[in-house]
């Protein structure tokens, strides 16, 4: 690939790193604070937004591209990443499968780390992404060192998500718009969770249940198709610009 090519694909990334990032605040899934991540394929970068910038309006411009160590390869003068930046770097570090990882804090989601007996089960048909489990990581601790972010990284194991207790979710998958589409189903299903738990006894997915639903999904397609109703749902609030390249 020419470095034009090339330059242009990283647009393109920053693009869809923004727009995750945007479609997450507007939809209250990522507030105040959290972070999407995507890998530069190909290399041991990444791109994520600075520690000071506002999820409710970054742009593309506004993404540092890092290293595994956490260091600044590009980006404003005097930015830095955020706090939590060795989450980012281990797990894409130990998982080289995964291209793009978002973190976040949905409280009604997480309430499931503080309570005995009383896991967070799939009850929503897309919550057959996580049947190899959602493993929940005991340390609250916000992730600012590398230690601490390789024993996420060992928590989280081959699996695609992970709770931390009394903390947040991490949410890992092959691309934004599989990342972005994942973390609004894993939040759907612990909706699910705490309604069902609200009024009865949780009724989980059976194995046959997942079976069935697995029969004929494609995931692709439905990461596909959820993807532009989420980015022109947020063209037509004016919250992602139209020049952006995001499908």
């Amino acid at each position: 690939m020419s470095k034009g090519n090339a330059d242009q694909e990283i647009q393109i990334l920053r693009e869809k790193v923004a727009a995750c990032t945007l479609l997450l605040n507007f939809h209250n899934i990522m507030n105040y604070s959290g972070h999407v991540s995507a890998r530069i394929p190909g290399t041991e970068t990444f791109l994520i937004q600075p520690i000071d910038q506002p999820r409710s309006g970054l742009r593309p411009e506004h993404l540092l591209l890092c290293d595994y160590d956490g260091k600044v390869l590009e980006g404003r003068t005097g930015s830095k990443p955020p706090a939590e930046v060795a989450l980012h770097c281990e797990l894409l570090r130990a998982r080289p499968d995964v291209m793009s990882i978002a973190h976040f804090h949905h409280d009604m989601t997480n309430v499931f780390t503080l309570v005995e007996d009383v896991p967070l089960h799939l009850l929503k048909n897309h919550s057959v992404r996580w049947t190899s489990g959602i493993p929940v990581h005991n340390d609250p601790s916000h992730v600012a060192n590398p230690d601490l972010g390789r024993a996420v990284a060992k928590t989280l194991g081959p699996h695609h998500a992970l709770q931390i207790r009394a903390h947040g979710q991490v949410i890992t998958a092959e691309s934004v718009e599989a990342v972005l589409i994942d973390s609004v189903h894993f939040v759907e299903n612990g909706m699910a969770n705490y309604y069902a738990a609200s009024i009865g006894r949780i009724a989980p997915l059976t194995k046959q249940d997942i079976a069935n639903f697995e029969r004929d999904f494609k995931r692709q397609r439905h990461i596909d198709k959820l993807w532009q109703y989420y980015v022109d749902g947020g063209r037509t609030q004016g919250i992602i610009p139209k020049e952006w390249t995001l499908y």
